[in-house]
């Protein structure tokens, strides 16, 4: 079976949404093969509506972008340097194709987890793609403080019955957590690189 994180593709079927996450307009493309092609889903949705944006500055890594929402949002309503990875090609493609239609620029590559990530940023935001597992979940999770600069900062979301209790118990062994809200059990977690 096929997974947005996935290269085997499914017929392409490419159409417009119009989006509007804290009053902000935006518009993307999606497409089949690609995470939550029916709209914004709930989850970023509740991410992007609860992250402190005071925090969010400087240099930011939207992890697993998708078709972009994250990192396209974030690079609307902050002047950060926003890089975007992602390991599905028809994903990047839509990064560019929305990046450019919603008038920003960003930075976009191909990644597989953190290998082709060479800097440290002060924010990284995910989606995280659970499907993958547990073992390369917690490698994107805890692979994260290694690309985060001293009091970088990972803001992710989960849903309760993808394990965000005890996910966040375990992000403690090396991050201050606090879980910024709790949303239709949907958890969103800030965790501060100590």
């Amino acid at each position: 079976m096929s997974h947005y994180f996935t290269n085997d593709y499914v017929k392409s079927e490419e159409k417009n949404i119009n989006v509007i996450v804290n009053n902000i307009k935006l518009k993307f493309i999606v497409d089949n093969g690609v995470f939550s092609k029916k709209g914004l889903d709930f989850g970023t949705r509740t991410l992007l509506e609860n992250i402190d944006l005071n925090k969010i500055k400087g240099d930011i890594l939207d992890f697993g972008s998708g078709y972009g929402p994250i990192g396209i949002y974030l690079k609307k309503v902050t002047n950060a340097n926003v890089d975007m990875i992602d390991i599905n090609e028809r994903a990047l493609k839509l990064v560019a194709k929305n990046a450019a239609l919603n008038n920003v620029k960003v930075n976009i590559f191909k990644s597989n987890i953190y290998e082709n990530v060479n800097k440290k940023y002060d924010a990284i935001v995910t989606n995280p793609p659970i499907r993958v597992g547990k073992k390369i979940l917690y490698e994107i999770l805890f692979g994260a403080k290694d690309h985060l600069k001293d009091d970088g900062t990972l803001w992710l979301v989960i849903n309760k019955n993808s394990g965000a209790k005890s996910l966040a118990k375990d992000l403690e062994k090396i991050y201050d957590v606090t879980i910024i809200k709790k949303n239709k059990g949907f958890y969103i977690i800030c965790a501060k690189k100590r």
